[in-house]
């Protein structure tokens, strides 16, 4: 976003929403501050409607600056009044009409920070919000965000081009930074709990238009001691929006379970999912593979599709021929729709 010129200016100040815009994060964000913190502009057009002016935003700055270093929100609302105030010794009040630098889009190739500390590269602008509230630790303006990006572009484009890199970048930081980086662990965490009920939400919300179900459903499972459901919890959502029924066991499932699941369930396939060669069960995927369902005499077996990083140093120099192999979100899905095809409901 360019730096708005003098003469572009509002004469009256920016509303709470244009303000909003310009540094990446939610109305309701602005107004929190302003309720818990008393962080809001001084003056109102024509009394009624609030206007920021360009002292007011140079505060708003500064606060999403610290608070995107750790900074807690109630100091970084005292330190960023104190600053604008020229009262710390770092400045001092600016010009009639003097706008403050505003983060800008970069055309040099570097890597856009956002604000938020986390190296980003080119993203959409929801993606450089979003890491801006993760690392504030902003749990409102979080969902808030994930809410939209879901809404607005579906899971499919949520997941690839708004959260996966938020996630992606916070994860590097962690692992990379030494002691400074473990601050980012519980920024990952949040993150993904919030990705994860979002995408729920989606797939839950009953009063959202979406194409009905049919057919048989595919059960998705971790395999015993595999935690990572969020992949799961992506699919899901995608499916769903595809019209495919979905039954999902979720997390470190049991192996004896896992198989009773199969063989009383008429599923159109098993998903099983591995972030970790250590969890990536080849001969328990063979297993799934095996088990049949149905009235005796008439069993069927169930195709199983292996998804997630873990699978690739098992399967990569011999593929069972009984398993298919996906490497991606939509291969994953081009695989479940063209099986819907073939095997209708029965």
């Amino acid at each position: 976003m360019a730096t708005p010129q003098r003469d572009e200016l509002p004469v009256a100040g920016l509303t709470t929403g244009q303000l909003a815009r310009l540094l990446g994060v939610s109305p309701t964000t602005l107004r929190s501050w302003d309720r818990r913190y008393g962080f809001g502009p001084a003056s109102r057009a024509d009394g009624r409607h609030r206007r920021w002016s360009p002292d007011d935003v140079a505060m708003a700055q500064e606060m999403c600056r610290l608070t995107a270093t750790g900074t807690p929100p109630a100091e970084a609302a005292r330190t960023a009044r104190l600053r604008a105030r020229g009262a710390d010794g770092t400045g001092g009040p600016r010009g009639p009409g003097e706008w403050p630098p505003v983060p800008s889009d970069r055309t040099d190739g570097t890597a856009p920070r956002a604000g938020s500390g986390l190296p980003l590269g080119r993203v959409r602008s929801e993606c450089r919000g979003l890491a801006r509230a993760a690392v504030r630790l902003d749990a409102e303006e979080v969902r808030e965000l994930l809410r939209r990006a879901v809404t607005h572009h579906g899971p499919a484009v949520a997941w690839e081009e708004v959260m996966s890199p938020a996630l992606q970048a916070v994860g590097r930081k962690w692992q990379s930074s030494g002691e400074e980086g473990e601050q980012y662990v519980e920024v990952e965490h949040l993150l993904s709990w919030h990705i994860s009920a979002a995408l729920r939400h989606y797939y839950l919300d009953a009063a959202r238009p979406r194409r009905a179900a049919s057919g048989l459903p595919v059960l998705l499972s971790c395999l015993p001691g595999e935690q990572h459901t969020l992949p799961l919890d992506v699919l899901t959502a995608v499916l769903g929006d595809e019209g495919l029924a979905v039954l999902m066991l979720g997390g470190s499932v049991p192996a004896d379970a896992l198989i009773t699941a199969v063989r009383r369930v008429a599923s159109l396939a098993v998903v099983l999912w591995a972030q970790t060669s250590d969890t990536a069960d080849l001969a328990l995927a063979r297993r799934v593979a095996g088990a049949r369902w149905g009235v005796r005499g008439a069993r069927t077996q169930t195709p199983v599709l292996l998804c997630g990083p873990g699978w690739h140093p098992v399967t990569d120099d011999a593929e069972p021929s009984e398993l298919t192999h996906v490497t991606s979100l939509h291969d994953a899905v081009r695989t479940l729709t063209g099986l819907r095809r073939e095997r209708p409901a029965r």
